[in-house]
């Protein structure tokens, strides 16, 4: 493992600290990452139970997303910014935003989702492997 994967929100306020590699890095072109982007997709990295820390309080908007999956998207109540999610039937899974690391150069897209939702002005790697929903299992 190499160092820690820190971050947090833009004002500060709340931080985490991952002592584990992702399972996966992903851009999400679901219509609820488009949401919480403000853009045409989303970044995530995606950690199964991996040792972490969190500081701060964070608001939680719970959703059900595309695929019937119950979500908790979290974000940071003072400057407003995504900064993770979790799932209440996975709870061994945490997913962050790839804008919300210290360092966002140690993101690494692996793959797209749900481009069945994507937009043509929403550019990707061609050289990525899609999946119109989630991939396989």
């Amino acid at each position: 493992m190499s160092k820690p994967y820190t971050g947090g929100c833009a004002c500060g306020a709340i931080r985490y600290e991952i002592s584990a590699e992702p399972i996966v890095m992903s851009d999400c072109q679901c219509r609820q990452c488009q949401y919480d982007s403000g853009t045409g997709h989303q970044s995530h990295l995606t950690f199964k139970g991996a040792p972490m820390k969190v500081q701060g309080e964070a608001n939680h908007w719970n959703m059900v997303g595309d695929g019937g999956t119950a979500k908790a998207r979290a974000f940071c109540p003072t400057c407003g910014s995504p900064v993770y999610m979790t799932f209440p039937d996975m709870p061994d899974l945490f997913i962050v935003s790839a804008a919300s690391l210290d360092d966002p150069d140690r993101y690494k897209p692996q793959m797209v989702f749900w481009t069945a939702g994507g937009h043509a002005w929403d550019h990707l790697d061609p050289a990525l492997p899609k999946f119109d929903r989630m991939p396989p299992t």
